[in-house]
């Protein structure tokens, strides 16, 4: 079976279990985890769907402040269960947050 192609942003995290449950607040499951031996870094995969980050402790991994764009159906409950404000913009409604360790994600609904 062939597999489609796609690009799966890298996460930066100080602690894996602790971002993955900040994640599931925004409807990402945890897929699998990955350490080399106990104590190393943990890697982990998140999926919202079809849509899948990677989360790592490996400090050669992804700089901390990275961007991640997510477009979801509906901004608002994601802006309600964070108790974030949501802006316009011609393109989208979107709200920004930042996980714990101050990665950005910015969250919109795009305007038909």
């Amino acid at each position: 079976m062939e597999r489609d192609e796609e690009a799966i942003p890298v996460l930066r995290v100080a602690d894996a279990a602790t971002a993955a449950a900040w994640y599931e607040r925004l409807g990402f499951a945890k897929q699998w985890e990955h350490r080399f031996e106990p104590g190393f870094p943990t890697f982990v995969e998140i999926a919202r769907g079809e849509v899948k980050l990677f989360l790592s402790e490996h400090t050669g991994d992804a700089r901390p402040d990275t961007l991640v764009y997510l477009s979801v159906r509906d901004v608002d409950a994601v802006a309600a269960e964070f108790g974030a404000a949501v802006t316009s913009a011609p393109w989208a409604r979107e709200v920004e947050l930042r996980d714990p360790d101050g990665n950005r994600l910015r969250v919109g609904t795009p305007v038909e």
